[in-house]
């Protein structure tokens, strides 16, 4: 049998592992700290940092294909996988290109595709010369490792600048950028699926409804007009190609009032806005990532349903995790819910989700909220 391992053991990696499951492949599950949600799922396992190269050596020797769950993983660890002769999606190249905010927002602008104006601060100084440059409000961002608003900072004037800074990171040497801010109408994402080969498939266009700073709520396909649909994909299509990625990507992308659509960020591997296609596509992203990475033949990525909202189970306080209310929530007519195993709760942190698939956006989405609130977690 196949072994796919995988950098990281959370819900990404879980979701991965029971896709890969049904297809009759084995899971390596490299992980940080033991006791990970994918973990349970496969007897093999290695714990350890994943630049302790002992710990690296023996997880490369269990895999025939390794990918990652997310791109904190530095890129020189999968620049190792590669000179070990195991073949690695995405890349140490495609990551190297994607990993720093600052050096993606380069390779999309070299890549002509539509991104905010932009520029590395090394100082607060250099943060004020940026807001006399792009004006107020902007955005400070950390280059490196943010995710779900963690790392990022909308600066209103130009008091707010040493706060931001601080907050960041910056006095302790964390490398920043700052961006303009961009009015938009919606927030868009799409997830884009490539080959070993190139071939390229995309996912229905959908709209993200961020809560904090956090997705909380994806509708699916996103009700806007289809020459924005269009667009959106051919710019999404255009950024990975840039970054010659292989597998599953998450494209963020902005609606701008007067209908441009703008290139915001990509992520590497299957994304929160992909996650309605598990019941809502032919085939879900999860298994489209590892048809893609193994160099299977990629499956449909259409809709087998007219509508889907997805929304997200966000913990509300510190403690262990409570299950109550789950078997209130599957009462909901057309609720499907994933719970992603974490024994802790933390107030945003992503717990679970839930899709209902359906005609009307409005009634799904009043359905999933209904769910979601019969859960706490």
């Amino acid at each position: 049998m196949v072994k796919l391992g995988i950098l990281g053991g959370g819900q990404l990696a879980q979701m991965t592992a029971q896709a890969a499951i049904s297809l009759g492949v084995d899971i390596v599950i490299f992980e940080r700290k033991p006791d990970s949600p994918a973990s349970r799922l496969t007897h093999f396992n290695v714990v350890g940092e994943w630049d302790d190269r002992e710990a690296l050596n023996t997880f490369i020797e269990m895999c025939d294909v390794i990918t990652l769950e997310n791109e904190f993983v530095d890129a020189s660890v999968l620049k190792q996988i590669e000179e070990a002769n195991v073949p690695m999606y995405p890349s140490s190249a495609t990551l190297a290109k994607v990993q720093d905010k600052l050096i993606q927002k380069r390779t999309m602008r070299e890549a002509r595709i539509p991104v905010p104006d932009f520029v590395g601060v090394a100082s607060p100084d250099d943060v004020l010369k940026a807001g006399e440059k792009f004006g107020y409000p902007m955005v400070m961002k950390a280059r490196r490792d943010g995710y779900d608003g963690y790392g990022n900072y909308t600066i209103n004037a130009v008091d707010e600048i040493a706060t931001a800074w601080t907050q960041l990171g910056g006095d302790d040497g964390r490398e920043l950028l700052v961006e303009k801010f961009v009015p938009f109408e919606r927030e868009l994402a799409v997830m884009v699926l490539r080959g070993r080969d190139g071939e390229i498939r995309t996912y229905p266009v959908v709209e993200t409804i961020q809560k904090d700073h956090i997705c909380h709520v994806v509708r699916a396909p996103a009700p806007v007009p289809s020459d924005s649909v269009e667009i959106t994909k051919q710019i999404a299509t255009r950024a990975v190609t840039a970054i010659d990625g292989v597998g599953v990507f998450g494209v963020e992308l902005f609606k701008l009032m007067d209908g441009t659509i703008m290139y915001n960020e990509i992520a590497p591997r299957p994304h929160n806005s992909g996650h309605y296609t598990i019941e809502a596509c032919v085939t879900s992203q999860f298994e489209n990532h590892i048809h893609a990475i193994l160099g299977w033949a990629l499956g449909a990525t259409s809709l087998v349903t007219q509508s889907a909202v997805m929304v997200n189970l966000l913990g509300e306080r510190r403690g262990e995790t409570d299950m109550t209310g789950i078997r209130h929530a599957l009462r909901v007519s057309g609720a499907h819910v994933h719970i992603y195993g974490k024994r802790d709760v933390r107030p945003g942190r992503k717990m679970g989700h839930i899709t209902v698939t359906g005609e009307s956006l409005e009634t799904l989405e009043q359905r999933a909220h209904e769910a979601a609130e019969l859960v706490t977690l």
